[in-house]
């Protein structure tokens, strides 16, 4: 590892052969530790390229591939052809570690067979990051976003608390974006790097991240239930009284689980006449009066104003948070302060800024220094100053760029 501590990484090399969200998050996150990246697409680039939403449709900028990619280097490789299964070959004995989501029955067809992938390069990390994983009677299924949710099981303690109060009838939803599938890349990054971690004492390994493994952990708490004998629904998972509240001007998320954030609560308040009944000390009796506490809680918020109640219930110890705008998260003191969005030059759209972690590394905020770049933009670099592949060597496999 890296003896700088805001790049851990640095000095490593990684090839990113996927099509899929969660690899290529986990890729991502490669690169803001300060590995060198390199993105491996076919020609005409990975299918992410069109995914929305579009930050501009002529040409199709999506902006779900700018976030997964910036900070990484960009490669074309025809690996239907003998040729770039080849080159694929020779960039892969060049690194350190291997992220591929090429469904595990189609990749010996590829040339990246687990096994003789080790035999060829046996120092190397192969990261596998598939819906089901790479082995199993599921191995070979295809996956989205949806089913990856609900196969997690999140998705059938959904609705719950007060969206299940207020839409009783709403079925089973899905949390908005990609979650599934970035829990499966932050899965996936740390197997990796655990992986590059132990490598001077075992070699190189194959290490199998599944998606659905990754989100059946979001939801441990219903797992661990379940082996006390309780299934968990979504009429039953949400805390007896909290939550969402309204206030005057935009709305509020509490939750108090001890003591002393029930006690802070009160105080915050102003010590009303009926959070003072002696029975409320007990937080059997609060969850069983559950119903009437969020009657009182929700009258008290409509009088408010977030900014006090934040304030004012912060410095009691009271764990509440505002529910932000997008534009709210851009302008929020404490994330400027956190350095946690970097501005990237975007071919096409200019100066944007681009979230980088929700951490920092020794008190210094990451960094992915470049934007996602057209693909095969690193060609050149990579192919012939890299690998030593004469340019017109280059010309010949493809004149628009793509090996």
């Amino acid at each position: 590892m890296s003896e700088k501590r805001t790049a851990p990484l640095a000095g490593f090399t990684v090839v990113e052969h996927a099509q899929g969200v969660a690899a290529a998050y986990a890729a991502r996150m490669m690169a803001a530790f300060g590995a060198t990246v390199v993105k491996v697409e076919p020609p005409g680039g990975s299918r992410l390229r069109r995914a929305g939403p579009l930050l501009t449709r002529e040409p199709a900028a999506s902006a779900l591939f700018h976030y997964l990619n910036a900070g990484k280097r960009f490669v074309t490789c025809d690996t239907a052809s003998a040729t770039g299964r080849g080159l694929l070959g020779e960039l892969i004995g060049r690194a350190d570690l291997l992220v591929d989501d090429t469904p595990a029955p189609r990749r010996a067809a590829l040339d990246l067979d687990p096994d003789s992938v080790a035999t060829r390069h046996p120092q190397l990390v192969f990261l596998s990051v598939l819906p089901f994983g790479a082995t199993g009677p599921h191995a070979g299924y295809r996956a989205c976003e949806l089913n990856m949710f609900h196969a997690g099981g999140e998705g059938y303690l959904m609705p719950n608390g007060l969206t299940l109060e207020m839409f009783p009838q709403r079925p089973p939803v899905k949390i908005y974006g990609h979650f599934a599938e970035l829990v499966g890349g932050i899965s996936a990054v740390c197997a990796g790097v655990a992986a590059l971690l132990a490598r001077e004492e075992v070699g190189g390994q194959f290490v199998d991240a599944a998606v659905q493994d990754a989100n059946v952990l979001v939801g441990c708490f219903a797992v661990q239930r379940r082996g006390d004998g309780v299934l968990e629904n979504r009429h039953g998972r949400s805390f007896k009284y909290g939550g969402v509240l309204e206030c005057r001007d935009g709305h509020v998320g509490v939750l108090t689980l001890e003591q002393r954030q029930w006690e802070g609560l009160v105080k915050l308040m102003g010590e009303p006449q009926w959070a003072l009944d002696p029975a409320l000390a007990d937080p059997l009796e609060r969850g069983r009066r559950g119903a009437e506490i969020n009657g009182h809680l929700r009258a008290w918020a409509k009088t408010q104003r977030v900014e006090d109640v934040v304030r004012k219930g912060q410095a009691l110890g009271v764990p509440l948070a505002r529910y932000n705008e997008p534009a709210d998260i851009l302008e929020s003191e404490q994330l400027k302060s956190r350095g946690v969005f970097e501005q990237l030059e975007i071919a096409t759209l200019g100066k944007a800024l681009v979230f980088t972690a929700p951490f920092q590394l020794d008190g210094e905020p990451l960094r992915l220094g470049r934007a996602a770049a057209d693909p095969g933009s690193d060609n050149e670099a990579i192919w012939c100053a890299w690998l030593g592949h004469e340019r017109a060597e280059l010309a010949r496999w493809a004149g628009d760029g793509a090996v």
